[in-house]
C-alpha cells in the first residue's frame, strides 16, 4: 500500500520540478514581453502611433489578451505541442517529421514544405539577434524611472551586460540554469502581483476579457488596430520556445507552467498596465515599472535585468541548438561544438555562432538604442515563425493523423488567418527596421539551401573519384600476391556503403598495405532526435567472411553526440570478425579540398558562397570525437 501511494507522489514531485525548470529555460522571452509590450502599444514615436482613449485602452488590453489566448494557448499549448518527433519539438523538428513521412504529395510537396520549415527556422535566428538587444534594453531602460539621474548610462549598461552574457557562454548554463527555475517563478509572482495592485485601481479594465472589445477596436477602428497589431504581437514572442524545448522537460510540464504561472501572471500585468494608463494617461512612458511603488522601482529594474539575461539566454540556447540541428540534418556544415555539461547533451556552446549573435546584438542596440525602436523590427520574425508552424502542423495533422477537411479548413484556416493579419501588419514596420530579421531569414535561407545542394554536387563528384565499394574489395582478394597485412585496427570513415574511402584507396595504391582489421564506418544521421544504443549499429561482411574487412553504418539522430570511439564497444558486440578489444585503433578520415570550377549545378555566386561556408566546418576529426594522435587525414581535391 505505501509503495503504490509513494509512486503517485514522487511523479508529482518529479513533474512539479520539470515545470519549476521550464519556468527559467522556455518562458524567459513570452515572460519578460510585458516590460515593454503595452509601451511600443502607445509609444508617441511609433510612425503609426494609437492615441490614448477608453476605447483604445480597453480595445487593446482585449487583443493582447486573446492574441495570447490563440496563439499561445491554443496554437501552440492545445495543437502543436501534439506534433513531436519522439519527444522533440520545434519548427525544426516537425520539418524532419514532414521528411521522415510517406505524405501525399510526393518529393516535390515535401520538398516546398521542407523548405518551409527551412525558412522558419532561419527567422528564428533573426529573432535570436533582436531578443537579448531588446529585453535587455527594456529592463535597463527602468533606470530612467527608478533613477532618473543616470539615465545617460542606459546604453553602456546594457552593453556591459550582453558583451558579460555572451563571454559567459562557453562555461554552460549548467550551473546557472539551477537558478533560473525559482528566479522565474519570482518574477512572475512579482508582476502578478503588481497587475493585481493596478487592476484594483480600475477594476472596470476586467470588462476588457470580453471579446467584443477586441472586435469592436479591431472592426470600428481598423486603421489603428491594425498598425497596433505589430505591438500587439510582441506579447507571444517566445511562444515557439513552448514547442522548440518540450523534449527538454516533456509536454505535460511545459503545459502545466504556463497554463497555473506564466499565463495568469503575463495577463494579471497586462491588465494591471491597462488599468494603470486608464487612471493615469501620463504612465504610457513607462507602464511596466511605474505599476511598481517607489520604493520598488529600483530592485524592480535588477529582477527584471536577471529575467531578460535568462530570456537571452534560452533564445541564444536555441540559437546553438537550431545551428547543431541544422549541421545535422545536412544545411550547415558540422561546427564546432563544445558540449557544457556531462548531465545534460542538449546544453552545447558553438564558438562561431556565439560570437556573430554577440556582434549582432551589439549593433542593434547601438543602431535603435531604445526598446521601442528595436520592437519595430521584432514582430516580423515572429509571425513569420508562427505562420508556417501552424500550416505545416495542420498539413501534418490532416495527413498523419487524418483529421477532417472541415476541421482543418475552418480551424486552421481561421488560425492562419490570425497569423497572416499579425504578419502582414508587421511587414508595415518594413522600413522602421522589419527588414532586418527578413534579411537575417533570407541570409541564413540562402545558406542552408546553398549548403544541401552544394553536398548533394560534392557527393556527386566524390563517388565518381571513390568508385563502387565491393568492387574494390574484389580487387583487393585478386591481387596477387596479397598485400601484406600490418598490426592493428584501421577505421576508415566515409560517406556511405556504397564506394571506396578515398583514404582506403590512398593507403592501398600508395602504401600497398592493408591492416590486419578494416573497419569501414558510414555515420548516418536520421530525421529523429535520439538513436536508441540497441539500433545504433549494424555490420556488413562485404560478401567476404574472414577477411577481416566489415562495413558498418552508424546511425544517430540528429540531437545525439557522435562519438565515434564510443560505438567501438558495440561494433564489438555486434560482430566477432573485428577484435575491436584492443587498443591499436588507428582513425583514417578523408579531407576535402573544393575547388571552384565551371561544372555545372550552381551559379557561381552560389559555388563561391558554397565553398567559403565550408570554411567554417569543424575539422572532421573533431566533430566525430577522435582522439587526435591515433587519426591520419589524407586529402583529395574536388571541383565543383
Amino acid at each position: 500500500m505505501s509503495t503504490h501511494t509513494a509512486r503517485p507522489g514522487r511523479r508529482a514531485g518529479a513533474q512539479a520540478a520539470l515545470a519549476l525548470g521550464a519556468l527559467g529555460v522556455v518562458f524567459g522571452d513570452i515572460g519578460t514581453s510585458p516590460l515593454y509590450t503595452v509601451q511600443t502599444v502607445f509609444s508617441p514615436s511609433d510612425p503609426h502611433p494609437v492615441k490614448v482613449s477608453h476605447d483604445s485602452i480597453f480595445g487593446i488590453t482585449s487583443l493582447i489578451f486573446w492574441s495570447v489566448t490563440i496563439i499561445v494557448t491554443i496554437t501552440y499549448v492545445t495543437l502543436v505541442m501534439r506534433a513531436d518527433n519522439d519527444g522533440e519539438g520545434g519548427i525544426m523538428a516537425l520539418t524532419a517529421l514532414i521528411r521522415r513521412r510517406a505524405l501525399p504529395g510526393g518529393a516535390r510537396a515535401k520538398a516546398v514544405l521542407a523548405g518551409l520549415g527551412i525558412f522558419g527556422a532561419s527567422l528564428f535566428f533573426g529573432d535570436s539577434m533582436i531578443t537579448p538587444a531588446i529585453s535587455v534594453l527594456s529592463a535597463v531602460e527602468g533606470v530612467e524611472v527608478a533613477a532618473p539621474s543616470v539615465a545617460s548610462l542606459v546604453i553602456p549598461i546594457t552593453v556591459a551586460i550582453i558583451i558579460v552574457l555572451f563571454l559567459l557562454q562557453r562555461l554552460g548554463t549548467g550551473a546557472v540554469g539551477r537558478m533560473f527555475g525559482p528566479v522565474m517563478a519570482l518574477w512572475f509572482t512579482v508582476i502578478a502581483l503588481l497587475g493585481i495592485r493596478g487592476i484594483l485601481t480600475h477594476p472596470v479594465i476586467l470588462e476588457a476579457l470580453s471579446p467584443s472589445y477586441a472586435l469592436s477596436f479591431l472592426f470600428g477602428h481598423f486603421g489603428t488596430a491594425f498598425f497596433s497589431l505589430t505591438a500587439v504581437v510582441l506579447a507571444v514572442t517566445g511562444a515557439e520556445a513552448l514547442y522548440a524545448d518540450m523534449g527538454h522537460f516533456g509536454r505535460s510540464p511545459v503545459r502545466r507552467a504556463w497554463l497555473l504561472v506564466v499565463f495568469p501572471g503575463c495577463i494579471l500585468n497586462y491588465f494591471g498596465q491597462g488599468a494603470l494608463i486608464l487612471g493615469n494617461r501620463a504612465t504610457i512612458a513607462n507602464p511596466f515599472f511605474l505599476l511598481a511603488p517607489g520604493w520598488a522601482r529600483l530592485p524592480m529594474v535588477f529582477l527584471a535585468t536577471v529575467a531578460t539575461v535568462i530570456a537571452s539566454q534560452a533564445v541564444i540556447s536555441g540559437a546553438y541548438s537550431v545551428a547543431h540541428q541544422a549541421g545535422r540534418l545536412g544545411y550547415l556544415p558540422r561546427l564546432r561544438i563544445q558540449y557544457t555539461s556531462e548531465e545534460v547533451m542538449g546544453q552545447i556552446y558553438i564558438p562561431w555562432i556565439n560570437w556573430l549573435l554577440l556582434a549582432a546584438v551589439l549593433t542593434l542596440v547601438l543602431a535603435f538604442r531604445t526598446a521601442a525602436a528595436l520592437a519595430y523590427a521584432y514582430g516580423t520574425a515572429v509571425t513569420g515563425t508562427i505562420t508556417i508552424t501552424t500550416l505545416l502542423f495542420f498539413y501534418y495533422a490532416r495527413h498523419q493523423w487524418r483529421w477532417p477537411l472541415w476541421a482543418v479548413l475552418t480551424g486552421g484556416g481561421a488560425l492562419i488567418a490570425l497569423d497572416l493579419l499579425f504578419f502582414a501588419a508587421n511587414l508595415t514596420k518594413l522600413t522602421h527596421g522589419a527588414w532586418f530579421p527578413l534579411l537575417i531569414g533570407l541570409i541564413t535561407f540562402t545558406v542552408f539551401i546553398t549548403w544541401q545542394k552544394g553536398r548533394e554536387l560534392v557527393t556527386a563528384r566524390r563517388v565518381q573519384a571513390e568508385g563502387p565499394l565491393r568492387e574494390f574489395i574484389q580487387q583487393l582478394h585478386a591481387m596477387d600476391p596479397a598485400l601484406p597485412r600490418v598490426p592493428g585496427t584501421a577505421v576508415f570513415l566515409n560517406r556511405g556503403k556504397a564506394t571506396a574511402p578515398l583514404a582506403l584507396r590512398a593507403n592501398v595504391e600508395h602504401n600497398e598495405i592493408l591492416h590486419e582489421n578494416v573497419l569501414i564506418l558510414s555515420v548516418e544521421t536520421m530525421p529523429k532526435p535520439h538513436i536508441p544504443a540497441e539500433d545504433r549499429v549494424q555490420v556488413d561482411d562485404l560478401g567476404y567472411e574472414g577477411d577481416r574487412i566489415v562495413h558498418v553504418t552508424a546511425r544517430f539522430g540528429y540531437m545525439d553526440q557522435t562519438n565515434v570511439p564510443e560505438l567501438l564497444p558495440l561494433i564489438h558486440g555486434s560482430s566477432t570478425e573485428i577484435p575491436l578489444h584492443d587498443h591499436r585503433v588507428s582513425y583514417f578520415i578523408s579531407r576535402i579540398e573544393l575547388v571552384q570550377g565551371q561544372a555545372p549545378g550552381m551559379s557561381r555566386w552560389r559555388k563561391r558562397l558554397f565553398i567559403a561556408t565550408s570554411r567554417i566546418a569543424a575539422d572532421a576529426a573533431e566533430s566525430l570525437r577522435l582522439p587526435r594522435d591515433c587519426t591520419v587525414s589524407m586529402g583529395a581535391r574536388i571541383e565543383i
